[in-house]
């Protein structure tokens, strides 16, 4: 685990003063650590956020981040979380962190998907400090550039789930990093900016990890005011979706899914997505 003032956790949030409904979870949740409320300074409810949260209220300049990275548009509508992702490392260094988490405003637990004996079994996590604790160790010893928790719709279809059969890993991160100033990376794209990060970056040989024993569950999408809601409702998943194929065209498709609601959304070929090891006794030898 991190030291005294070398851990965080930033929530991105925006417009949402009065329902950072992860904040509240963290307490409940057995959350002990330091806490910084994450807000870029075209949020017209600055105010509301210092008046419910005090000095943890981060601001950025969101127009100068925007600067610095591919939005993967032309447009002018930054209604997104990709500028507070990439203003958390200079957060980070601002605040003297080595290391820090990076959570949406909307989660409303966190919850363990295995036993003890490492069979499926959800429930809810009661000592957040002893899971970050694990991760944050965990991210320590590998050469990753960021992992994540698990996400609830990983697990669809419960115990009869692919992940549920076993405890694994997947090769990719969305909706919460464990990040370390030491290892920075930029998200790029308006939407959908973890998989056009993790596909762009991992066919590069970036090693992106979701790490199943646990899992965040969210408000279900477009259902809560403010933060990226307003985007979504206004240019849908198709779009979204799209922007993968943009950044990732040689591993991205797109195509729909769900049973009685039906959207577009991205797929992403694995086989096409990341580098291969090729076991040492298919090469050959110099002279051979």
């Amino acid at each position: 685990m991190a030291t005294k003032n070398e851990f965080a956790v930033f929530i991105l949030t925006h417009g949402r003063a009065d329902n950072v409904v992860t904040y509240r979870t963290l307490e409940r949740q057995g959350y002990t650590g330091d806490v910084y409320i994450v807000v870029d300074n075209e949020d017209a409810t600055i105010d509301r956020y210092r008046e419910n949260f005090g000095d943890k209220v981060v601001v950025f300049d969101k127009l100068a981040i925007a600067r610095t990275f591919d939005e993967g548009n032309n447009g002018d509508d930054r209604r997104s979380v990709t500028y507070a992702r990439n203003a958390s490392f200079d957060i980070a260094r601002d605040l003297g962190l080595t290391y820090f988490l990076q959570l949406d405003d909307d989660y409303r637990s966190f919850v363990w998907k295995f036993s003890e004996s490492l069979r499926y079994k959800e429930r809810p996590v009661k000592n957040l400090d002893r899971l970050f604790g694990a991760m944050l160790d965990y991210y320590k010893s590998v050469d990753a550039v960021t992992i994540a928790l698990a996400q609830n719709g990983d697990f669809i279809g419960g115990q009869f789930s692919h992940l549920a059969k076993t405890v694994n890993m997947k090769r990719k991160s969305m909706n919460s990093f464990f990040c370390s100033v030491d290892r920075p990376f930029t998200f790029v794209g308006l939407m959908n900016e973890d998989v056009n990060t993790y596909t762009t970056r991992g066919n590069k040989g970036d090693l992106f990890l979701t790490v199943c024993n646990a899992a965040v569950i969210q408000t279900p999408t477009q259902s809560s005011e403010g933060g990226i809601t307003e985007l979504y409702l206004k240019q849908g998943t198709y779009q979204k979706s799209f922007y993968t194929v943009m950044y990732a065209p040689f591993c991205t498709t797109v195509g729909e899914i769900g049973y009685l609601f039906r959207r577009m959304h991205h797929r992403i070929k694995w086989e096409n997505a990341v580098p291969k090891i090729v076991d040492q006794k298919y090469c050959k030898r110099l002279g051979a």
